[in-house]
C-alpha cells in the first residue's frame, strides 16, 4: 500500500471484528516504523506497552477505560499504551525546559510517533482507535509504568467490522495561511 492510500483509507475503528488476528511480528513493525519519527534532539522519549495476552486487554478494557472506550475497543486483540519519558524532550542539560511548551514537546514528538504508528499498521492491513481518555494511574500500577513518564494513550488494535466513508475534513483554505 502506497502513502497516499493508506492516508485515505486510515479511519479510527469503533468496532472491531470478533475474529481479529494480530501478530506480535505486525506489532513490532509498526513500533520499528513509530520509532523512524523525529525527535527534539534525537531524544527518542517515546515508550510503548503492548497488551496481547487476552485475559490481560479484557482486564485493562474493564479497569482503566471508560465505557464508551470499552465499547469502542471490544474484540480488538491489542492495545498498545504510549507513554514518554518526562522533562527530557524540550528541555536543556540542566532539565530547564527550553521554551514555554516544556513537557509539550514529549508530546508532541510521541504524537509525531503515533502517526507513523497507525499508518504502518494501515499498510499492514490493520486498524487503530487512539483513545486519551483513560485512567492513568490504574495503567501506571497493573503495568508497572515508572513515574517519570507521561502516560499519554491507548491504542486498539485490530481489524475493522465495517467499512466507513471518511468523515469530512477542512479545506486548505480555512486550515492553512500562506505569506
Amino acid at each position: 500500500m502506497d502513502l497516499d492510500t493508506a492516508l485515505q483509507t486510515r479511519r479510527s475503528i469503533r468496532k472491531f471484528r470478533s475474529d481479529s488476528q494480530v501478530c506480535r511480528e505486525q506489532i513490532e513493525e509498526m513500533l520499528k516504523a513509530a520509532a523512524l519519527a523525529p525527535s527534539w534532539k534525537n531524544s527518542q522519549t517515546a515508550r510503548y506497552y503492548v497488551v496481547m495476552s487476552p485475559e490481560l486487554v479484557e482486564e485493562i478494557r474493564e479497569s482503566c477505560l471508560p465505557e464508551f472506550n470499552r465499547k469502542n475497543s471490544a474484540n480488538a486483540p491489542v492495545l498498545i499504551i504510549t507513554a514518554y519519558v518526562k522533562n527530557r524532550s524540550g528541555f536543556d542539560q540542566e532539565g530547564r525546559p527550553c521554551n514555554e511548551v516544556g513537557n509539550g514537546w514529549g508530546a508532541y514528538d510521541l504524537g509525531l510517533q503515533g502517526g507513523n504508528l497507525i499508518l504502518k499498521g494501515a499498510e499492514l492491513g490493520l486498524d487503530t482507535l487512539i483513545m486519551g481518555i483513560r485512567d492513568g494511574e490504574e495503567l501506571r500500577r497493573r503495568l508497572h509504568i515508572d513515574e517519570n513518564q507521561e502516560i499519554v494513550s491507548v491504542i486498539a488494535v485490530g481489524e475493522r467490522e465495517l467499512d466507513s466513508d471518511m468523515p469530512a475534513r477542512r479545506s486548505l483554505e480555512e486550515i492553512a495561511r500562506f505569506y
